[in-house]
């Protein structure tokens, strides 16, 4: 992001980044377990064989214990005959036609599938509950909720009654601004103008939500026979975020400026931006762990205008503009794909390791530190193609001697030689250093060193200890050079090194002057 702002902060009016659609699910967990729907029976003293019978008298009093009465009192209550039936539409439309200004706006109630649990024969013709897809009647409870504004609740009304939450970050910050008396400027869920430091602020306090408080909250309200429809196993909701959207708006002054510089990103992500820089933006290599990584890039021409969109296996990360807006989005719909930095789940103060991302809320914060990072970083490589310096101004700086980073105090820094991003040696190094996998974790020595002296056959000798510390040697030199001449800046507290952000723009031209055909670039120059 800095190095984004830095080639364009003269034309960006405002940046705005937090939660676009958030979706949460919450679930019985322990009536999800291979034999947790027969300890339910055995505990309130069911038998098998009335399993049809009892679920469907629950399922009745649901019904009649949700908001359906009330909405049908309220003339706001829809049975959808399809699946294909849009409900967010159906439901914006009772809110237009009954002027609902706050509190239910409808419910609607739709046969869907969903995961459930029939009786079946086990062996030796014992009845048995299994766990199955299957269909059931779901009820949608639309809301202006005094807080999250337009939002649903969707209840499944027959056992495990799963429930999912549907609510808009963007339009929680309306509500937000308005309670605060702040003007603002709005656009579908993009906003044009706002005070952004104070809307920056309101956004940053969504990430300190009680999320089990206010989930509960509204479970009780779609959901009021909960846990008294349990008996003796008394049950809490385990809530996860199914999916999440967190979005970087960067909001330009003028349309036709965002308009030209976006056709030229849309090309230039498109062409150069491979699997390996994509894996990047998401925090991961080619050496990751995980097997059969799934790559794809596409891009679609809307009425609305252009997207581009590089999925990696679930998740995704998609760059849009809209009116005045450049959109960068990270959308996650699988936690499992993602490894972030942190303690052990049973060890609080321990350790931080590769962790896998927790699909519960408690990883709510540090699910947007991670969804930031991917778009920061997509943002940087869209600065890193728009440079407008000649290679003159770029190269020059490397083509002198300069001092080493300060050392010991008292003692005469030493200089290193100038670099020649054109010869071969020089220009090797820059390509190792510049590889987007190492923009996540850092560049060890041993990690150039694997670069510089890759094996050249399956059945070569390993180097002799000898060998090896020659070339670690000559390594922590090379490191010392690109060091001084600002190439790499080294991660605190590690034996990690990176490319700094102004650095990987200057590489990166660099290396593509060198490439380049000079009949293209004379041709160009005319």
């Amino acid at each position: 992001m800095k190095a984004f702002l830095q080639r364009f902060g003269a034309l960006v009016a405002g940046v705005l980044q937090g939660f676009d659609r958030l979706v949460f699910k919450g679930r019985l967990k322990q009536l999800y377990m291979p034999d947790g729907m027969h300890k339910f029976f055995a505990l309130n003293g069911i038998r098998r064989e009335d399993f049809k019978m009892y679920v469907a008298s629950v399922t009745k009093k649901i019904m009649e214990t949700s908001l359906i009465a009330q909405a049908k009192e309220l003339g706001r209550f829809c049975y959808l005959s399809s699946t294909n039936i849009d409900k967010e539409e159906t439901a914006r439309a009772i809110a237009a036609k009954h002027r609902v200004k706050e509190g239910l706006v409808c419910v609607l109630q739709c046969v869907e599938p969903c995961w459930t649990f029939n009786l079946s024969t086990g062996p030796w013709a014992v009845p048995v509950i299994r766990g199955e897809r299957g269909r059931c009647s779901q009820l949608y409870h639309y809301y202006l909720h005094p807080k999250f504004g337009w939002m649903y609740v969707r209840l499944q009304t027959w056992f495990p009654f799963e429930i999912q939450v549907g609510l808009n970050g963007r339009e929680w910050l309306s509500r937000q601004m308005d309670q605060e008396g702040l003007r603002y400027r709005r656009s579908d869920n993009k906003f044009l103008r706002a005070n952004w430091q104070r809307a920056q602020e309101l956004f940053d306090e969504q990430l300190q939500t009680d999320w089990v408080t206010e989930l509960d909250k509204l479970q009780q309200q779609v959901h009021p026979l909960h846990p008294g429809h349990l008996g003796r196993m008394s049950l809490n909701y385990n809530w996860t975020v199914f999916q999440s959207e967190w979005a970087t708006d960067v909001v330009f002054r003028s349309q036709e400026v965002l308009r030209t510089w976006f056709d030229r990103w849309l090309r230039q992500a498109f062409l150069t931006f491979d699997s390996t820089d994509v894996l990047a933006f998401f925090g991961r290599t080619l050496l990751s762990p995980r097997r059969h990584t799934r790559v794809k890039s596409t891009v679609f021409n809307y009425f609305e205008g252009k997207r581009i969109r590089h999925w990696v296996d679930h998740n995704s990360l998609k760059a849009y503009t809209h009116a005045t807006v450049l959109r960068p989005e990270a959308t996650i719909n699988n936690a499992d794909e993602i490894r972030i930095l942190r303690p052990p789940a049973d060890d609080p103060e321990g350790k931080p390791s590769w962790q896998r991302l927790r699909r519960t809320v408690a990883d709510f914060a540090e699910r947007a530190k991670f969804s930031q990072g991917v778009n920061e970083r997509y943002l940087e490589a869209l600065a890193a193609t728009a440079e407008t310096r000649t290679v003159k101004e770029l190269a020059e700086p490397l083509t002198r001697r300069v001092p080493e980073p300060a050392g010991k105090p008292g003692k005469k820094p030493r200089r290193v030689r100038a670099l020649n991003p054109l010869a071969a040696e020089d220009a090797a190094l820059l390509v190792a250093i510049s590889d987007p996998k190492w923009m996540v974790n850092g560049l060890r020595n041993r990690d150039l060193v694997a670069v510089l002296y890759p094996t050249e056959r399956p059945d070569s000798e390993t180097p002799d200890s000898h060998e090896r510390r020659r070339r670690s040697a000559r390594v922590t030199r090379l490191l010392r050079l690109l060091r001084a001449h600002g190439l790499l800046e080294k991660i605190p507290q590690s034996h990690r090194y990176q490319v700094t952000t102004e650095s990987r723009m200057r590489i990166q031209a660099l290396l593509a002057c060198r490439n380049a055909n000079p009949d293209t670039l004379i041709t160009n120059a005319a």
